[in-house]
């Protein structure tokens, strides 16, 4: 089902959150203290939305990463459905490796990030500055998978050009549209069902 995001409103402060990376490493928000600010993704393996963008993304990631701006990303997705597998944490190091993430990619297994969060689809980009609150959340950019725009990031970099000259957040913010994260049968948020109904 795709979706859209939720748009949190700005100015939220980042939920705390602890997750457990591919490297076995923890990562909490607090390691972001001393950052510019943070980038946190709600990306998946399978996702062609997320497909469509992954070379801009780590493009970007790795400019980021250069400035002092943290960079996260999580997968919420419920990789115990068989359908979903693609998911799994040994195919996150098997992404991660071929396509040369450098940023942390940690698993939300029991999906309590994605829900404080409020995150909606993959990917979805929640920007924070250096207080850790909320400046930019929704679209990499208007490009989709079939749309024939080109990929190139164009809305979080104005908003991350933006965070670096101390400029108010970019006005209008549009969301990003993915594939739904896929919660567990039963646990769904009550702001997915809203939509879903």
């Amino acid at each position: 089902m795709d979706v859209e995001s939720t748009m949190l409103p700005l100015g939220t402060k980042i939920p705390d959150f602890s997750l457990i990376g591919i490297d076995k490493k923890e990562y909490t928000n607090n390691d972001y203290l001393n950052k510019k600010g943070i980038l946190v993704m709600f990306i998946c393996n399978h996702c062609p939305f997320v497909k469509h963008v992954n070379k801009e993304v780590v493009k970007l990631t790795n400019e980021l990463m250069e400035k002092n701006i943290g960079v996260i990303g999580i997968n919420s997705n419920d990789s115990t459905q068989e359908k979903y597998a693609e998911d799994s944490v040994e195919k996150m190091k098997e992404y991660a490796g071929n396509l040369n993430y450098k940023f942390p990619y940690v698993v939300d297994s029991d999906q309590s990030v994605a829900k404080n969060f409020t995150a909606q689809c993959t990917p979805d980009f929640f920007l924070f500055d250096a207080n850790q609150e909320l400046f930019y959340r929704g679209q990499l950019d208007s490009s989709r998978p079939g749309n024939d725009m080109p990929v190139t990031g164009e809305s979080l970099r104005i908003a991350i050009n933006a965070l670096l000259e101390n400029d108010n957040p970019p006005n209008p913010q549009l969301p990003s549209m993915g594939c739904n994260i896929k919660w567990k049968i039963g646990e769904e948020p009550e702001y997915f069902l809203n939509i879903k109904s």
